[in-house]
């Protein structure tokens, strides 16, 4: 089985580097300082059990490879609309494409049933490029549990003593390349887990999202930090009960809220969306929180608390030009 990791930083390197030392074909579509350190040097992820070494194919032009049983998708979700039509042609006539973000993934509504089936999310995907060149019935769902960071070109730390990755199909079938998938990576360390309800799964990482990303993004600071004044933490304990009510409004388990917040309030890792507005770099501010708002309007759930927390956070992205409105 041929897979692509499209993507080199702290979740593509990490996933890339799995694959490569469980013995598996892989590639990965890199680019710049990320692309240079790998062909040089080799990969290299640091985890609690070891340090793992690698040296994958690494390119940045996905031309230069053959088509794909699977390709990982591990960028950032406000940039995959412009790689939308290297995805699509990096996939063999029965291809998959695993995305590896956070929030609401673009093809949510796909083979979801009842009223909103077929939805499509211009936010997430404008022009319908991912849904034209991609096709969400090739799109695969995935929510990571992995902490990773870039420590340097080519080194990638992965600071969970356990690391999880929950994947499924939106139409919630079995898929024997998905069993292989993991039957590869579970052996590495990393605990992979095919699921017939990855909304669920979605859902129960995004209504941690929704506190612990708005929050960060405001106070810079990991929510061990954060959740200890009891101010923020009643705030907090709404927002979650607000994102919570929205993914039951759409039919959806979120788990517990208060089992999330209290992991939440013993992190010490800085939120990836507040590591990119530290490094100028775009942020996920329409899949993490206004896409979340728009489904809270649709299925006319009030959130008043996240309304607030989520406009704050997200003017101080525009403040700093790393989010724009002007899409919408």
């Amino acid at each position: 089985m041929k897979i692509c990791v499209y993507g080199a930083g702290a979740v593509g390197g990490h996933l890339a580097g799995r694959l490569a030392a469980g013995q598996a074909e892989v590639s990965l579509i890199a680019r710049g300082e990320q692309l240079a350190a790998i062909r040089q040097h080799g990969l290299r992820v640091e985890t609690r059990d070891g340090t793992l070494v690698s040296h994958p194919v690494a390119t940045d032009r996905p031309g230069d490879l053959e088509p794909q049983d699977i390709v990982i998708v591990a960028v950032k979700a406000p940039a995959l609309p412009g790689i939308a039509e290297q995805i699509g042609s990096l996939l063999g006539p029965e291809g998959l494409a695993l995305f590896v973000v956070n929030g609401i993934p673009w093809w949510y509504f796909h083979s979801h049933g009842g009223t909103w089936d077929g939805t499509h999310l211009s936010r997430l995907d404008p022009g319908q490029a991912l849904w034209e060149h991609v096709g969400p019935h090739r799109a695969v769902g995935a929510v990571a549990y992995t902490a990773c960071s870039v420590l340097a070109p080519g080194v990638v730390r992965a600071e969970n003593a356990r690391n999880r990755l929950l994947i499924g199909r939106p139409d919630g079938r079995p898929d024997k390349r998905l069993d292989a998938l993991a039957s590869l990576l579970n052996p590495t360390g990393l605990e992979v887990t095919v699921t017939p309800k990855i909304r669920d799964e979605i859902w129960t990482k995004l209504a941690m999202n929704l506190v612990g990303g708005s929050l960060a993004v405001l106070t810079a600071s990991p929510m061990k930090d954060v959740l200890d004044k009891p101010a923020v933490a009643g705030t907090a304990k709404a927002m979650a009960a607000e994102g919570a009510a929205i993914a039951r409004a759409l039919g959806c388990d979120p788990g517990d809220p208060a089992a999330g917040l209290d992991k939440l309030a013993t992190s010490g890792h800085l939120q990836s969306i507040a590591q990119d507005l530290q490094a100028g770099r775009p942020m996920e501010i329409d899949a993490l929180f206004r896409v979340p708002l728009d489904l809270a309007e649709l299925t006319r759930v009030p959130a008043p608390n996240l309304d607030l927390v989520i406009e704050l956070a997200t003017q101080r992205a525009r403040a700093t030009g790393q989010y724009s409105d002007d899409h919408e």
